[in-house]
C-alpha cells in the first residue's frame, strides 16, 4: 500500500510540485508524520493536510521541516513563495467564480420581479404589451397618447392609484426593491468573504485553541491539555506537551538507534523517544522518583516510535532504555 495518497487533480502545477517536494524531505529524512509533527511544532493533523495538497503549510513550518531534515531553507522557501503565489491565484479565480454565480441568480431574480432589462422588450425602441411597437409622434403632430391607447386619466389627488401612474408607480417600486435585494445579496457576499479568513488563518485557529482558565490551577498555554500526573499515559502530541514546549534533555546511542528522553517544563512530564531503529524495537520511559509504572512504545514500519508520558519534578528523574530485535540494549545516563 502506497504511503502518500494522490494529490487532488485540481492542484495547480506549481503548488503541485512543491507537495512532492516535500514528500521525497520526509521519506528521505526515515521520519513518520508523527515525529515529523512532534519536531517542527505543528499537529500530525496540519502535516496531513499539507503534504496531501490540501493545505498550503505556512512559511514557519516550512522552516522547521528544513531544519529538521537538513535542507537549505532558503530553496525550500523560494520554492514556498512560488506556490503562496498561485494558491492566491487560485482562491482569486475561484472567489470571481462564486461572485459571477452571485450576480447571475441577482440577475434572475430581476426578471422574477417582473423587471425588463434596458433595451429589452417594453424598454427604449422595444415593443408595448399586446405586440404593439411603440412609434414616435410625426414633426408637428399634437402630442398625445398613441393610436390605440386609451387616454390618460387626469392625475388624482396624493396617495390615489388612478390609471394615469399606477401602472408606472408600481413598476418602479418593484424595479427599487428587486435593486436594494441585488445590491444586499453583494454586501452580504462581500461581508462573508471578509469575516472567512484564509484557509492558512483558520488552519492556525484550529491549532491554537484557546485554553480554558480554572480556578484550581493556573491557566495553561493555548493548546495544551494537562500538566503533572494528570498527563500520564497520555500521548504528549495529542495533549499538547510537545513541539515548542519539549526539548532533548538526555540522548544515548544504542547499537544502531538513537535514543533521547524529552521533556517538558510546561507540562511537568518526560517520554522517551527511539530513531533510526528497526521494526520491532522497543523503548521506555521510567521516572526514578516517580511511583507509576514505565511507559512503553514499538517501533513500527516508520524506523521511530515515542512513549507516552510520565510526571517528573525535574527533567533528571527520567530515564528512556531501549531493547532492539538483535537483543542489544541500552539507556540514557539517569540524574544528567
Amino acid at each position: 500500500m502506497p504511503r502518500w495518497k494522490a494529490l487532488p487533480e485540481e492542484l495547480d502545477p506549481q503548488v503541485r510540485e512543491f507537495a512532492t517536494q516535500l514528500r521525497r524531505l520526509v521519506d528521505k529524512s526515515g521520519l513518520s508524520i508523527a515525529a515529523v509533527a512532534d519536531r517542527t511544532g505543528y499537529s500530525k493533523t496540519s502535516w496531513e493536510r499539507y503534504l496531501n495538497g490540501r493545505l498550503l503549510a505556512p512559511k514557519g513550518a516550512i522552516v522547521a521541516l528544513a531544519e529538521v531534515t537538513g535542507t537549505n531553507p532558503l530553496h525550500l522557501t523560494t520554492m514556498w513563495e512560488l506556490s503562496e503565489r498561485a494558491w492566491s491565484r487560485s482562491e482569486m479565480r475561484h472567489d470571481m467564480t462564486m461572485e459571477a454565480i452571485r450576480i447571475s441568480q441577482a440577475r434572475d431574480a430581476l426578471g422574477d420581479f417582473g423587471g425588463d432589462p434596458v433595451g429589452g422588450p417594453g424598454g427604449a425602441g422595444g415593443s408595448r404589451p399586446g405586440g404593439r411597437t411603440a412609434t414616435p409622434p410625426r414633426p408637428g403632430a399634437p402630442l398625445g397618447p398613441p393610436q390605440g391607447f386609451p387616454p390618460s386619466a387626469p392625475p388624482g389627488p396624493p396617495g390615489s392609484s388612478g390609471q394615469g401612474g399606477g401602472r408606472g408607480g408600481r413598476r418602479t417600486a418593484i424595479l427599487v426593491t428587486a435593486l436594494v435585494g441585488v445590491l444586499l445579496v453583494i454586501a452580504g457576499a462581500v461581508l462573508l468573504t471578509d469575516l472567512g479568513g484564509t484557509d492558512t488563518e483558520n488552519e492556525k485557529a484550529t491549532q491554537s485553541p484557546s485554553a480554558k482558565p480554572t480556578t484550581s490551577a493556573p491557566e495553561l498555554p493555548a493548546g495544551v491539555k494537562c500538566v503533572d500526573d494528570d498527563c500520564t499515559g497520555e500521548d504528549p502530541e495529542l495533549m499538547g506537551c510537545g513541539g515548542e514546549f519539549a526539548e532533548t534533555v538526555t540522548t544515548a546511542t544504542v547499537g544502531t538507534a538513537v535514543v533521547e528522553v524529552r521533556y517538558s517544563e510546561t507540562c511537568g512530564v518526560a517520554w522517551a523517544r527511539i530513531t533510526m531503529a528497526a521494526p520491532g524495537d522497543t523503548v521506555e520511559i521510567a521516572a526514578d522518583q516517580g511511583e507509576g509504572k514505565p511507559q512503553t512504545g514499538t517501533v513500527n514500519a516508520d524506523k521511530d516510535a515515542y512513549t507516552p508520558m510520565v510526571a517528573v519534578a525535574t527533567p533528571a528523574e527520567a530515564e528512556a532504555c531501549a531493547t532492539l530485535v538483535t537483543g542489544v540494549e541500552g539507556c540514557t545516563a539517569a540524574g544528567s
